[in-house]
C-alpha cells in the first residue's frame, strides 16, 4: 500500500516504483484527502482520517492484511496505519520521514502559519483559490516538469493542502513508536533538506529491530535518484517481507 508525501500524489511520488515493486508485490497506491483524485472532504484535514481511509480502500478490496509503505508525509500516515489498524499491519517500510516535524521556534511558526493559511482558505472562494495556486505554484513548475506532473497539481484541492501541511507540524509519535512491533524497514535520504536526516535516523531508533537503507540523496529521491532509492526501497520490502513471514511461521 502506497502512500505519498505532502503536495505530491500517488503517481508523482511513485511513478519510478509501480514496475519494479509490481514485480514482486500486489501494488495499491492511492491518492491523500486533498491531493490529486482523493477524497474532498469539508472537515479539517486530519492524518489520521488518511490512515482510516487506505484501510477503508483495502477493505474495498477485500485485503486483509498489507505492508504500508509512507515517503514522507506518508510515513506519518503508515505510523498511524499501525497505531490504528494494528491488527492488519505485516510489517511498515517508511521513507525519508520522520516521528516529528518541529524542534524549533522558526519550524513551529512555519507549521502554524500553514495553519492559519488553510483557516484562510476556507473563507476565500474557489476561483480565487486556484487562481493563486495557479500563479504561486502551478506556474513555476510549468518550466521543468513534465505537462503530466503539472495536471496531477493541477488536481489539488489547495484548502486540504495547507491543511496538511500544519497537521504534520503537530505530528509526533515519539511516545509510541517503541511499541511498533512489526518488521520495519527504513529507507534514510542522507543530504535531505526538507526532514533532516538525523531525525529520519532517530524515529529508525525509536522502532525495535528496524533496519535502514541510506541514500545519497534529497528529499525528491524517489524520483531524483531514482537509480539508488528504487533499489533501496525493493531491499527494504523483501526485508519486511521476510521478516514478517518468518514471524508468521515461528511458534
Amino acid at each position: 500500500m502506497l502512500l505519498h508525501g505532502w503536495t505530491a500524489t500517488a503517481d508523482l511520488n511513485w511513478f519510478n516504483c509501480y514496475r519494479p515493486l509490481s514485480e514482486h508485490y500486489r501494488v495499491i497506491a492511492l491518492d491523500h484527502r486533498g491531493h490529486g483524485r482523493g477524497i474532498r472532504s469539508a472537515k479539517p484535514f486530519r492524518l489520521a482520517d488518511c490512515a482510516d481511509d487506505a484501510a477503508a480502500l483495502a477493505d474495498r478490496l477485500g485485503i486483509e492484511t498489507f505492508i504500508p509503505v509512507g515517503y514522507s508525509m506518508g510515513g506519518t500516515v503508515a505510523q498511524l496505519m499501525w497505531r490504528r489498524h494494528e491488527s492488519r499491519i505485516r510489517g511498515l517500510v517508511l521513507a525519508a520521514t520522520s516521528s516529528h516535524f518541529v524542534d524549533s521556534r522558526e519550524e513551529r511558526w512555519s507549521f502554524l502559519g500553514l495553519h492559519g493559511l488553510g483557516a484562510v482558505a476556507r473563507i476565500t472562494p474557489k476561483s480565487a483559490r486556484e487562481w493563486f495556486s495557479h500563479r504561486l505554484y502551478i506556474q513555476r513548475k510549468t518550466l521543468t516538469w513534465e505537462p503530466w506532473a503539472v495536471q496531477q497539481l493541477a488536481t489539488h484541492e489547495w484548502r486540504q493542502i495547507l491543511e496538511a501541511g500544519g497537521a504534520l507540524g503537530s505530528f509526533d509519535s515519539r511516545r509510541w513508536l517503541p511499541e511498533v512491533n512489526v518488521p520495519t524497514g527504513v529507507v534514510v535520504t542522507t543530504s535531505d533538506r526538507v526532514v533532516p536526516t538525523r531525525r529520519q535516523k532517530e524515529m529508525a531508533g525509536y522502532i525495535n529491530g528496524a533496519r535502514m537503507w541510506t541514500v545519497d540523496g534529497d528529499h525528491d529521491s524517489v524520483f531524483g535518484r531514482a537509480d539508488v532509492f528504487v533499489p533501496a526501497l525493493l531491499e527494504a520490502a523483501h526485508f519486511v517481507r521476510h521478516e514478517s513471514q518468518r514471524r508468521a511461521t515461528t511458534p
